[in-house]
């Protein structure tokens, strides 16, 4: 036995709760930020020296602390396969070339998920996290790629941003697979990300940017001048704040746990206690991703790949790679702010490389793409059946939820939509509660992983979340649901208006049916993503308003919007004053509708 494993072991039993796999898992995520500072530091009039170090740190890691050489292997071969197909397929076969890039990278992955699957050692350290991560960067590339060889007019701005038009060097690729600060646990990101933090370009500025901050700024070498700011002090508050929930995750688990929900013990407990530890289950199981998460995204920041320009205040922002934001998920009114806080750089993944990948170009996304997303990300997980039995009942309580906040919301706003009334305080705590309740009910799977165990759970809290989806999807398929939109034509809230006729034209897949609200937020979002990085590249375009906006939406949505330029509310945004973007939505939406309403009064 080697002192290094003496060493861990000790260590182990000193610390007590944590396995020598998890100890040196917690070493790579600490030892990751000096190394991290150092790697800011090499020049970057040499970007080969970057790519090197990460790659050589990223050995040491695999190799001198996991002994994975099998998974160093594993991550070689996906990262060859993937630039052979991309220096040797022609253009012409590029979609072919994904296509196939992403069934052989998934395959090499489900046989890495059943090995692990059959060990069920949940304190092993394998290649599977790591290679989960990879196949988000290296499929990105693929397709990146793809886009350097389109015809620039086929492409929405944000495509154009992400495209990659010649072969990465071979160096600099092994060090973007190889970015030793998320091998193991992320967080992915695009190659470009990479290439422009390895030459310094991510940190160009507007000149008439404020550099006067209290994140000075300081030069990377004496060749080539690099104005970068300091993000030791950002770097540390997420180094502390990991460390903070991986304790509390190490404490919480020993009282709240998988064995206590399978208990004879827990069926003691009354209805609402044992939904309250389900609760607690998956608040303490939350918190280890939480924890780690936060530890590698501080390793990024400390590197300076997570930098995203400068707030209106002068500071400079580092939440570019974020992953997770702990109370955005925790304090949730609806399941879309659930979910959109949670795995990050995965739900963009999804829907960038996808979900609308899957799209033909100008055509909406429908029933296949929202499939094929769905099958991805559950397949991507791995086999478990607890992830499938949370997958498909997420989809589900999605659809109800935003049922509700369609059909229930505009009773406590005003009749224009714009603020609330005094019941709005009512409407907001009611849905915080329903959401928490639904998702800690519908992520038990998620944690418990099997089949028996996960319905055995369930059972023990009667089935509330499955009952409550069941009986709200009757509700809204109800005669109810022309009564209410009646009274709400009547309140004047045109926007929530939808017949029938218009819903089944695009028929709801796995739950999921079409949000036109939805497409607008995302239109809106990749907009104001497109105009910041323009911005921090120096350019002086602000957000577009009345006939730009509207061209601007439609172009992302790929169809017309039904609604005459002077309704488009005007939503300014500059260097300092960026698109709000809920008000926007629903601003958007309202004019939509009325648009639309007023137009068929006219036919």
């Amino acid at each position: 036995m080697s002192d290094r494993v003496r060493a861990f072991l000790w260590l182990s039993n000193v610390v007590g709760g944590a396995s020598v796999g998890e100890l040196k898992l917690l070493f790579v995520f600490l030892s990751s930020y000096p190394l991290s500072a150092w790697l800011k530091r090499l020049p970057d009039n040499k970007p080969h020296y970057k790519s090197i170090f990460s790659v050589a740190i990223c050995l040491f890691y695999l190799v001198g602390l996991f002994d994975l050489w099998s998974g160093f292997v594993t991550l070689f071969i996906d990262a060859a396969v993937t630039y052979a197909l991309i220096y040797y397929v022609d253009g012409s076969l590029m979609p072919w070339l994904v296509f196939m890039q992403v069934k052989f990278l998934m395959g090499h992955m489900a046989v890495n998920h059943i090995e692990r699957q059959r060990t069920n050692d949940p304190s092993l350290v394998d290649i599977t996290g790591g290679q989960m991560v990879l196949i988000m960067k290296l499929h990105a590339l693929a397709w990146n790629y793809h886009d350097g060889h389109m015809k620039p007019e086929l492409l929405t701005d944000s495509q154009k941003e992400r495209a990659v038009y010649k072969l990465p060097e071979f160096i600099d690729y092994a060090g973007y697979v190889f970015f030793f600060p998320s091998i193991f646990t992320g967080p992915a990101f695009d190659y470009v990300d990479y290439k422009r933090w390895l030459d310094g370009s991510i940190y160009t500025m507007a000149p008439e940017t404020p550099t006067k901050s209290p994140t000075a700024v300081k030069t990377t070498s004496k060749t080539k001048k690099t104005t970068v700011p300091h993000s030791a002090i950002p770097a540390t508050r997420k180094a502390i704040g990991g460390l903070l929930w991986i304790g509390l995750f190490m404490q919480f688990s020993t009282w709240y746990n998988v064995p206590l929900i399978l208990s004879d013990d827990f069926l003691t407990f009354s209805f609402p206690h044992r939904v309250w530890i389900l609760q607690l289950l998956g608040f303490t199981s939350r918190m280890k991703y939480y924890g780690v998460w936060s530890l590698t995204e501080g390793a990024c920041i400390m590197a300076g790949i997570s930098y995203n320009g400068i707030d209106d205040k002068g500071h400079a922002k580092w939440d570019h790679l974020e992953n997770v934001y702990p109370p955005g998920i925790e304090l949730a009114q609806n399941s879309r702010a659930y979910l959109d806080n949670w795995n990050k750089n995965t739900n963009k993944w999804l829907r960038n490389y996808i979900y609308l990948r899957v799209t033909p170009a100008g055509k909406k996304p429908g029933f296949r793409a929202t499939l094929a997303t769905f099958l991805t990300s559950a397949f991507w997980h791995g086999f478990y059946p607890g992830y499938y039995l949370s997958f498909l009942l997420a989809a589900f309580i999605q659809t109800v939820a935003k049922n509700f906040r369609r059909y229930f919301r505009p009773f406590v706003m005003s009749a224009d939509g714009k603020q609330g009334t005094k019941y709005k305080i009512y409407y907001d705590v009611l849905g915080y509660v329903a959401t928490q309740l639904a998702f800690c009910f519908t992520t038990a799977p998620f944690v418990i992983l099997g089949w028996n165990d996960s319905l055995t759970c369930w059972a023990r809290v009667y089935f509330y979340a499955v009952i409550g989806v069941a009986a709200s999807t009757a509700f809204f398929a109800s005669p109810a649901k022309k009564m209410l939109i009646k009274k709400l034509d009547a309140r004047s809230h045109p926007r929530v208006r939808k017949t029938l006729a218009e819903e089944t034209q695009h028929p709801p897949s796995l739950g999921l049916p079409d949000d036109p609200g939805r497409e607008i937020d995302d239109a809106l979002d990749e907009i104001r993503a497109e105009i910041e990085t323009r911005q921090r590249r120096g350019s002086a375009v602000t957000m577009p308003t009345g006939d730009g906006l509207k061209r601007a939406i439609e172009q992302k949505m790929g169809k017309k919007l039904e609604m005459p330029a002077w309704k488009v509310p005007q939503v300014f945004a500059s260097d300092k004053v960026l698109l709000q973007r809920g008000q926007a939505r629903d601003e958007l939406e309202s004019a939509a509708a009325r648009g639309a309403t007023e137009a068929k009064k006219v036919k």
